[in-house]
């Protein structure tokens, strides 16, 4: 069942309260837990949007995660959660008690809101469901807004298919020294019957495409039965958004994307979206603000991080207009992505950007990005084939942030992309290719989609060829980690050599650093020439579009 705001006012304002935010229960009226409900957290603890004076909480009661019903192995009642959070990992020190409310409704997850926790500083919890106990999460609040913060370390993830291979990099992600992880977009896929891995029969709702929310549960639920993924989950705060594959691929606003087929139904496709963006919901460490309504969800906010940087999360999904001369492919010569009435932001949304990074005192500003910013021409000669699901299909909002930041001095502005499936380093200008560098750009590759990679493709080189603005290219898996302080911001690829069989090890590729007060990237080091490699996998053999596949 998809949750609606009239079913809510159905339940009453307590209990819709309750179903809502994960509202305190009260010691007074306990929903125990069934007996022998064996183990209700096998999905994890998460943490996420973390403030100066708290953060959200996260877990799942899903004692059978793959059931096909998508209901987890819950029962129809409501189950109180209990949470606690403390200053150690041995829960000595408790800082904070409550009880939440985990309902049918939403799919037995809960979503505490914590407050009054001390800026900058480190805090365990846990939660239980009658006599089971979660494993322990650890998170960090932000530095209070406009103090004086020396460093910030975080890393940024997207694109993990379960079918083409295994989560090893987030083993690798949860051991890193960090405050923070970013994902960028495709966290599921919606198709999960593709050629790879497979770890044994899955359920029969899994073999074909999601399109309702008992099949974007299952997709969740098996990203999930990933220990890696839920390690990384538990070691640190996580900021969250969509990009296409957690609905359909290359959807754009109202127009369904290219899988399942609902043109001539639109009712359909809005059912199909409210579906989609709830099972983000209950899988996912969100405040109540990011709370779907049906086929709406609030994605893009800002979270500050003291005097140092600020984070903007954009949507470029659910307000865009229809991709330009086709669905997202690569196309020649396209004129009409250059129409000013084209936008991937929405006039709000857009303004509400601009005017942020234009307020914002902070050092830095980060821009959480699904699709490719900075143009990407597939043609080394004098056409231009570019693809036009990115920014690349919607050039007069480009023009329109890069040229504001420009006009209006914004200096130290990085970008931070997902959904290539490549790692790039590039430099950003404000409209043509004579103009000046206006920022910086870091798209990170996939977590396993494309399968093992190739450290340089046929495409790599096509566009180290036709784009002078782009600096470095590698294709294999992995994530970006990044440290910044008030002079430097430095960019550190991490790659593994193959996500086919777990156990990969885990190196740096190459770094990149952009100093403040100066725009552009420039290398800190890389090695001599990158390995070419034209093994058998999806990257090596042709050209990914932006938008992926």
């Amino acid at each position: 069942m998809v949750l609606s705001r009239r079913h809510l006012l159905r339940l009453g304002t307590a209990a819709s309260a309750a179903v809502l935010a994960g509202a305190v229960t009260g010691a007074s009226a306990p929903h125990p837990a069934p007996r022998r409900l064996g183990d209700p957290f096998s999905l994890g603890v998460a943490s996420g949007d973390p403030a100066a004076d708290g953060v959200v909480l996260w877990t799942r009661l899903a004692p059978d995660p793959l059931a096909p019903d998508g209901l987890g192995g819950m029962p129809l009642a409501p189950v109180s959660v209990d949470y606690e959070l403390a200053h150690d990992e041995a829960f000595r020190h408790v800082v904070t008690r409550g009880s939440v409310l985990a309902t049918r409704e939403l799919g037995h997850s809960v979503h505490p809101e914590i407050h009054g926790l001390q800026p900058d500083r480190w805090y365990f919890y846990r939660f239980r469901a009658g006599t089971a106990v979660s494993p322990v999460g650890r998170t960090r609040t932000a530095p209070a807004l406009g103090a004086a913060t020396e460093r910030l370390r975080f890393a940024f993830a997207s694109c993990q298919s379960w079918n083409s291979g295994y989560f090893t990099a987030y083993d690798h992600l949860a051991a890193e020294d960090l405050d923070l992880v970013v994902h960028l977009g495709d966290y599921i896929y919606e198709k999960a019957w593709m050629r790879g891995r497979q770890d044994g029969p899955l359920p029969r709702k899994l073999t074909d495409e999601a399109v309702d929310l008992p099949g974007y549960r299952l997709l969740y639920a098996l990203a999930k039965a990933e220990a890696p993924l839920r390690a990384a989950h538990a070691a640190f705060p996580w900021v969250v958004t969509l990009d296409d594959h957690e609905l359909d691929n290359n959807w754009a606003g109202d127009r369904p994307g290219t899988g399942f087929d609902v043109h001539r139904l639109p009712w359909l496709y809005r059912r199909r979206r409210a579906a989609a963006f709830q099972a983000m919901y209950e899988h996912q460490p969100l405040r109540l603000a990011q709370l779907p309504a049906g086929p709406a969800m609030r994605l893009h906010r800002r979270l500050p991080f003291g005097n140092l940087a600020e984070l903007t999360m954009l949507d470029t999904r659910q307000h865009r207009t229809a991709q330009a001369c086709g669905d997202g492919n690569l196309v020649r010569d396209c004129a009409e992505r250059l129409s000013a009435d084209r936008t991937i932001l929405g006039a709000p949304q857009r303004d509400w950007l601009v005017e942020g990074l234009t307020r914002s005192a902070a050092r830095w500003q980060i821009i959480g990005n699904q699709v490719s910013m900075g143009q990407t021409d597939y043609d080394p000669g004098a056409g231009t084939v570019v693809g036009t699901d990115a920014w690349d299909g919607y050039v007069a909002d480009r023009d329109a942030v890069l040229g504001a930041a420009a006009e209006r001095g914004v200096d130290d502005l990085v970008v931070i992309t997902g959904d290539r499936h490549q790692n790039c380093a590039l430099d950003l200008r404000r409209d043509t290719p004579d103009s000046p560098v206006v920022g910086a750009e870091f798209i990170g590759t996939s977590i396993t989609t494309g399968r093992d990679g190739a450290d340089m493709n046929a495409t790599g080189r096509t566009l180290l060829a036709a784009n002078p603005d782009l600096k470095f290219f590698n294709a294999q898996r992995g994530y970006v980690r990044v440290e910044l302080d008030h002079r430097l911001w430095r960019t550190d690829f991490r790659v593994v050599p193959y996500v086919s069989r777990p156990g990969a090890p885990i190196t740096t590729r190459a770094s990149y650093v952009v100093e403040s007060g100066v725009p552009g990237v420039r290398a800190a080091w890389r090695p001599d020439e990158p390995v070419d490699d034209a093994s058998e996998n999806l990257d090596a053999r042709a050209p990914v579009p932006p938008g992926g596949r």
